[in-house]
């Protein structure tokens, strides 16, 4: 398959912001606000790679970037730091015209829509239902993307877990109990059911694939941004790229 356009959707796993300050390749100005729209900022994120690899800092992915592969393919990334399913609804795919062309699309979202059911500390059968209730939505966002896209390849990224399963995120509801992982798993497993009725979907398994790189590991080992646990170091977007890149050889595989 040949992609005419690549589309980054979803939140912050997807954008450059955090990479290029872990990094340190940002405009001071962003570096103290922590916005994007104050400065330069590297494109360091996780979609910024998967469309055009900066090859001095990863070797090892030369060639292997949309550009390479797809030489005319065009990039738009509308992916939003904090974003989440409602957010894509409401400010993101109205921006992807319809059409028949054949696009790549990556999908990060849902782990904000998980972190604010949390907040609120709800009990367990409560919980049950957002969850629920947040992967029917993300269902129905999977169904619309690929309605404005019929020719389209999604790949869908799974929320992966800085606690490293133990449950607990330094600065993440300090003094509020362990996190209800088994939302997560829900949530999760939801995510790669779709992957297995929708045929023009792959599943890139952040989860499973940044496992013992969080709370567990050492500083070296780990792929979160040291100032937040929940947003991914340079490291940590080159390593969604990656599982972007193993989804994409899966999906022209077959």
């Amino acid at each position: 398959m040949s992609f005419k356009q690549y589309v980054a959707l979803g939140d912050s796993m997807s954008i450059d912001l955090y990479p290029a300050l872990d990094a340190g390749e940002i405009d001071v100005t962003v570096a103290l606000e922590w916005d994007a729209r104050a400065g330069a900022v590297a494109p360091l994120g996780a979609a910024s790679l998967l469309h055009r690899n900066v090859d001095e800092r990863y070797p090892e992915f030369a060639g292997t970037d949309l550009v390479s592969l797809h030489p005319d393919v065009g990039f738009v990334n509308l992916a939003e730091d904090g974003a989440t399913i409602g957010d894509v609804f409401g400010s993101q795919l109205p921006l992807v015209a319809e059409s028949e062309e054949s696009t790549l699309l990556t999908l990060s979202i849902g782990g904000n829509d998980l972190l604010s059911a949390f907040a609120n500390k709800p009990v367990a059968s409560l919980l049950q239902r957002v969850v629920k209730d947040t992967a029917e939505a993300y269902e129905f966002l999977v169904d619309s993307v690929l309605r404005v896209r019929p020719n389209a390849a999604l790949l869908l990224t799974t929320i992966y877990d800085p606690s490293d399963d133990s449950a607990r995120v330094p600065g993440i509801f300090d003094g509020a109990g362990p996190l209800p992982l088994e939302s997560l798993h829900d949530m999760n497993e939801r995510i790669r059911a779709l992957t297995r009725s929708h045929p023009r979907t792959r599943v890139a398994d952040a989860y499973k694939h940044f496992l013992g790189h969080g709370v567990s590991a050492s500083e070296a080992e780990r792929w979160y941004w040291r100032r937040s646990w929940i947003e991914p170091n340079a490291v940590g977007a080159s390593e969604i790229r990656r599982l972007w890149l193993d989804a994409l050889d899966h999906l022209t595989e077959n």
